[in-house]
């Protein structure tokens, strides 16, 4: 089961829901506790699923890697395959690497080179910045420093 996260690292759940109608990143944290009941962020992404039934959920193969090594590790091998089956169903798109993802990715890792290095949120930045999106889902709070190509901030809808 995972530990509750450090200070600073995760907001705490919180009951109100930004809503948002079409496509919506998301990041690792929502994921691994949709897919886990114990976890503190389970009802709150569980709401904001079922407040927001026509968002369409896009995620990236570096955040379904993790997803998936941290249900195993944390839950059971069986959540990381019920994570899976999800996404194989059509609840959550994968989004495919394009010529020149692994660049923006590189480019974004070392321009905030003084965070912890996260593959996952740095594919999540770039697959906004590709997509055009700015909408997200994710427990993380250094989302925060990420921002397009015009200089706005993603806009977390897990945040209060």
């Amino acid at each position: 089961m995972p530990a509750a996260a450090p200070s600073g690292s995760a907001r705490e759940p919180s009951a109100r829901y930004l809503s948002h109608a079409g496509p919506v990143l998301v990041d690792s944290g929502p994921l691994i506790a949709l897919f886990n009941a114990t976890d503190r962020w389970h009802a709150p992404v569980r709401g904001w699923l079922q407040a927001n039934p026509v968002a369409t959920l896009v995620s990236t193969w570096c955040v379904a890697t993790e997803v998936c090594a941290l249900l195993a590790r944390r839950v059971h091998n069986e959540a990381a395959l019920d994570f899976l089956r999800w996404a194989q169903r059509g609840a959550l798109e994968l989004d495919c690497a394009q010529g020149g993802s692994l660049t923006e990715v590189l480019r974004l890792s070392e321009r905030f080179a003084s965070l912890p290095f996260d593959l996952a949120d740095a594919s999540i930045a770039e697959a906004a910045a590709r997509r055009k999106l700015r909408h997200l889902l994710s427990i993380d709070a250094d989302f925060d420093v990420y921002r397009d190509r015009a200089g706005r901030p993603l806009v977390n809808l897990l945040r209060p």
